[in-house]
């Protein structure tokens, strides 16, 4: 686990933004609280997120990564119908659960909250009063469909039937989105629609409900969206997600619903109903910053000192792009709106995709419980990160990850480098950087800084842009240049014919090793925190790419200069364990059924997790 000092959840400070720094909020998309995350979900919002913000860090940049669980809607109702118990203790267990696995991967928080706290409520009434004041909400009557046996109106996710979309018919869609077009949906839209708790058909009925004019908005909203989409550098599949939606025409959006659990409509008529999950969730950022800071305004409504970063999957755009940002300026208040939108397709699971509710993939827990670091789980996810297109998670290919690139390559390179210098004199260098001198003469050495030089500015760029597959690729290529170095320089040979020579080339790779420890810690923080200790250099006094004074942007292209003459290094240990066939083949099996006794397993645990905090009032 990374310490306080890198940012985590837990700061006594709560930070606010800086006048003169570069201010930066970052969330992740709340994660919905009535299941356990798979692989799936942790690359597409946590992990990317927390790569930024960790980067970030680094940079010296003042930032915060807000995040939490989704708790309020039709899920969380049916799924305390199905456990027996309340929307609120489903909410406590599952909050529980999806952090005891976020910690696990060493997710840097600056806060991780929830939407079932009075705030949200506070905050998210707030915008509608406002919203209704500036005559942004209409009063409509709408068909929705109602279960006779259930004796309710259902909501969007307790329908499911066919998609009416022609070149799709997905037998399974939802009633407010098909997971296999993407189209969103009304439930009324569906072929052959059934309840989900008892399979009837439905009837259609009428109810009263609050809409979001969003075709009113239009011009203000078309206005933020051409602006920010080129200057916030968004991300293609966002671009086209969120254009796709313009073009086919902005109609009002229901903002309410028929439910119990939820935050309550603070108007006369509807005092009997909800906010729709897809109003109130996106507001959760915000209420969850209050929780962190009760100077919450100053990062939110300060867009001329704060750049709002929010990363997710692409299902989730369009309630970025379009509907939050309406709401947000529609109150004809000062918000700081996104900036920079990060969105990955989908990681898809050996024969098919993840799926929560089918069970299928590999979940948050049974990574932890595989006894593979969390450090490798993070590389592979993030070399694997769907960019541009749906990638798959196959055993065998996190085999050859691990093998190839973590072991072969970068741990096999740091540990000749420090298992060198270890040996006893007469042989090696008594754990003491030697000193050097000469290497803009010597010929190989300066070829491999203006690579490395090359290299960083390629990283960094990479890292500003949110390209963070490309930025771990640049990363590893490091260690490639040196073990090229290394072979190259053979410097066992150097060591008995040319000392000098091989002073330089020892002490230039054990730079190598501290860049590599710095620009891979966004990445692998626990891989950083084991490098660090082996050069015996503190966590605290580690290298940074604050360049505020521009000298350690400067050192990275002279790695001989990274690590002073005379200190002396720890213990070199192994860093990574190969993953036999065998053990492919016990995964493969292991996860190639049903996820529920697992899944059920770790729900018992997390129940006395939360229980326990429960009592202790933790």
């Amino acid at each position: 686990m990374a310490d306080q000092s890198d940012g985590r959840e837990g700061d006594k400070n709560p930070k606010t933004p800086i006048p003169g720094k570069r201010n930066i909020l970052i969330t992740s998309a709340l994660p919905y609280v009535n299941n356990v995350p798979h692989l799936g979900n942790i690359i597409g919002c946590v992990l990317s997120a927390d790569v930024f913000a960790r980067y970030c860090r680094l940079r010296g940049y003042n930032v915060i990564y807000i995040c939490g669980t989704d708790e309020y809607g039709t899920a969380t109702e049916t799924k305390a119908m199905e456990e027996n118990s309340t929307p609120q203790q489903i909410c406590d267990k599952y909050h529980a659960i999806h952090k005891q696995v976020y910690d696990w991967f060493n997710i840097s928080f600056d806060e991780f909250g929830r939407t079932s706290t009075p705030q949200q409520t506070e905050i998210c009434q707030s915008i509608f009063k406002k919203l209704m004041e500036n005559n942004w909400l209409s009063q409509n009557t709408m068909q929705q469909l109602y279960c006779e046996k259930c004796n309710r109106f259902l909501a969007d996710r307790l329908v499911e039937g066919t998609c009416p979309m022609l070149d799709c018919n997905y037998d399974s869609a939802r009633g407010d989105q098909c997971e296999k077009c993407g189209k969103l949906l009304n439930p009324t839209e569906l072929k052959d629609p059934k309840c989900k708790v008892c399979q009837t058909t439905p009837q259609i009925r009428e109810t009263d409900h609050l809409f979001l004019e969003l075709p009113l908005l239009k011009e203000k909203l078309e206005e933020y969206i051409n602006n920010m989409s080129g200057a916030g550098s968004w991300s293609q599949n966002s671009i086209q997600a969120t254009y796709a939606w313009l073009k086919e025409g902005l109609k009002p959006r229901c903002i309410t619903r028929d439910l119990k659990w939820g935050v309550p409509v603070p108007h006369d008529k509807f005092k009997d109903k909800v906010f729709y999950v897809w109003f109130d969730a996106p507001i959760g950022y915000i209420s969850i910053t209050s929780c962190y800071t009760s100077d919450w305004e100053k990062w939110w409504k300060n867009p001329e000192n704060v750049e709002l970063y929010q990363f997710m999957g692409k299902d989730n755009v369009p309630f970025h792009t379009v509907m939050f940002p309406s709401s947000l300026i529609g109150t004809g208040e000062n918000w700081t709106l996104m900036k920079s939108i990060s969105v990955t397709e989908y990681l898809n699971y050996e024969a098919g995709k993840f799926s929560k509710s089918k069970g299928i993939g590999v979940f948050g827990n049974d990574a932890r419980d595989s006894n593979i670091p969390s450090e490798v789980w993070r590389y592979y996810l993030l070399t694997n990160r769907p960019e541009v297109s749906d990638t798959l998670f196959t055993w065998a290919d996190l085999q050859a990850k691990l093998n190839t690139e973590l072991l072969n390559n970068l741990g096999n390179f740091i540990n000749r480098v420090l298992s060198f210098i270890a040996k006893p004199q007469g042989s090696g260098y008594g754990s003491i950087i030697p000193d050097s001198a000469g290497a803009e003469s010597h010929l190989l050495t300066k070829t491999l800084a203006e690579t490395i030089g090359k290299y960083v500015d390629q990283y960094m760029e990479a890292m500003e842009k949110v390209k963070l597959k490309q930025a771990l690729k640049i990363g590893m290529s490091i260690s490639s240049e040196g073990n090229a170095y290394l072979q190259e320089s053979q410097f066992w040979k150097l060591y008995k014919q040319d000392k000098h020579s091989c002073n330089l080339v020892v002490r230039t790779s054990a730079g190598l090793v501290y860049l590599l420890s710095c620009l891979l810690e966004p990445f692998m923080p626990s891989f950083s925190l084991k490098v660090l200790k082996q050069l015996a250099i503190p966590h605290e006094k580690r290298l940074s790419l604050n360049d505020e004074n521009g000298d350690n942007l400067e050192r990275a292209r002279k790695p001989w200069e990274l690590i002073p003459v005379g200190h002396k290094i720890g213990t070199p240990e192994p860093l990574f364990k190969e993953l036999r066939d065998e053990d492919v083949e016990f995964f493969r099996n292991k996860f190639s059924g049903s996820q529920a006794d697992r899944i059920l397993k770790t729900e018992v645990e997390a129940s006395k997790t939360a229980e326990q905090l429960a009592k202790t009032k933790i």
